[in-house]
This record gives structure tokens, C-alpha cells and sequence, in this order.
């Protein structure tokens, strides 16, 4: 474990809300390491996304009270935003942590970074110019299986933001992260992203579990966390 207390920033995936980890800000500060959670909802709901999103997480963080090293944990669709984020700060960060998150494709847009069968779903699915809440992404709701609590699937569901699908084709700020970086897995969609972590020399922590992991068993991500900081710092 690192021998002196992080300050953990927990980014939640533009397409979920802070419901989804706030399990693990609470397992990380029970392990001693302050853990701050920022409800992002507000800003990602009209275009253009990125730009309003990266502004509102600044603003928010510059009125908190940060001690000793800063790190960034990126969850899901917040990975490939963790470097943009670590620009905005005034603060220096001293490393981010991917958890079963895409990694950064600077100057890409989300779209341009899957199937294109899977973007023409999705476009076919809005209305308005909005997406549907994550959770009716799928057939079936995958949250009736990863999360038995009735009360925590009912609050990660109600928070689940319509996102519009111009955040989609938005291309994501150019922005390299040449620091110490770390990738924590937990569901195989995601493995070819830990793969990738460790050829470029991360330390990489594979857990047997599932996407939502950090809200429904949120120790040892947070254990697993932790000792891919206790290499990076």
C-alpha cells in the first residue's frame, strides 16, 4: 500500500453517476486514503460535452481541500477523459488509475473507437438527440444481474444521465498523459485495454468480478487500487 495518504479523485463514466462509485470512495477512505467524488451529471447533457464537462469538473475542483499526492481514477467511459482532466487542474497529478475504463485516444472521437454496428445501435435508439440511460444500451438490463441491492441498482439507475449522441462524434481533447499511469481489470470487454496498459509498462491488477464491481464489491478494487498506486508513486 503506499506508504503516505492519497487523495483519490474518482471520475464516474459520463454515461453513469456517482452512485456507481461512491462504494469505493468510502473503501478507499476506510483504507486511509481521502477519496473525492463529483457528481458530473449536470454537464454532460448538451453539446458541446467535453468542453462544459472539463470546465464544471475544474470549477468544482478547485473548492476542494486536496492533501498529499493526487491521483485521477477514471472508471469506464471516464478513462480516455482522465488525461484532459489532469490538465484542467491546478493541482499536479501524480498519476491515474484506469479502472475498466478505455484508455486515451486524443484528438478521436468515441465513435471513430468502436463498431461501427454498435454506434448505429445507439443512434437508432435516440430520441431528440438523446441517448437512452446506459442501462437500456442493452437486452438485457445488465444492472438486474451486477447489482442484487435493489436499492443501489434503483439509485445507479435513476442517475443514469441521456447523454446527446453528439458527445459521441466529439473528438476528445488532444491532450498526452506522459506521467505514471496504472490499469485495474475487471470484466473481459475490457481486456484487450489491460493488454494494452501493460505493453506500454503499467502495472496492471486483474480481478475476477464484474463492470460494476466498484459499487457492489468495492474492497478489492480498492485493495487492487492501491497496489497499483503503491508501484506508480
Amino acid at each position: 500500500m503506499p506508504a503516505t495518504p492519497v487523495t483519490a479523485v474518482l471520475v464516474h463514466s459520463p454515461f453513469l453517476g456517482p452512485a456507481s462509485l461512491r462504494p469505493l470512495a468510502d473503501a478507499l477512505a476506510s483504507l486511509g486514503h481521502p477519496a473525492v467524488l463529483l457528481d458530473l451529471r449536470p454537464s454532460v447533457v448538451a453539446p458541446p460535452v467535453h468542453q462544459v464537462l472539463l470546465g464544471a469538473f475544474a470549477d468544482a475542483m478547485s473548492e476542494e481541500l486536496l492533501d498529499g499526492p493526487v491521483v485521477l481514477i477514471g472508471h469506464s467511459g471516464a478513462g480516455p477523459l482522465l488525461p484532459a482532466f489532469a490538465d484542467s487542474l491546478e493541482e499536479a497529478v501524480t498519476g491515474l488509475v484506469f479502472v475498466d475504463a478505455g484508455l486515451p485516444t486524443p484528438g478521436r472521437s468515441w465513435r471513430e473507437t468502436v463498431p461501427a454496428a454498435l454506434y448505429a445501435q445507439l443512434r437508432a435508439s435516440t430520441r431528440e438527440g438523446q441517448l437512452p440511460r446506459w442501462q437500456r444500451w442493452f437486452d438485457p438490463d445488465p444492472l438486474e444481474t451486477l447489482v442484487t441491492d435493489p436499492t443501489l441498482r434503483a439509485e445507479i439507475a435513476d442517475e443514469a444521465p441521456e447523454v446527446p449522441i453528439a458527445f459521441l462524434k466529439e473528438e476528445r481533447p488532444d491532450v498526452e498523459w506522459t506521467g505514471p499511469a496504472g490499469y485495474v481489470l475487471l470484466s473481459d470487454p475490457y481486456a484487450d485495454d489491460a493488454a494494452a496498459a501493460e505493453a506500454k509498462g503499467w502495472p496492471v491488477r486483474r480481478l475476477d468480478t464484474h463492470h460494476l464491481a466498484p459499487a457492489t464489491d468495492p474492497q478489492p478494487v480498492a485493495t487492487a487500487i492501491l497496489e497499483v498506486l503503491t508501484e506508480l508513486l
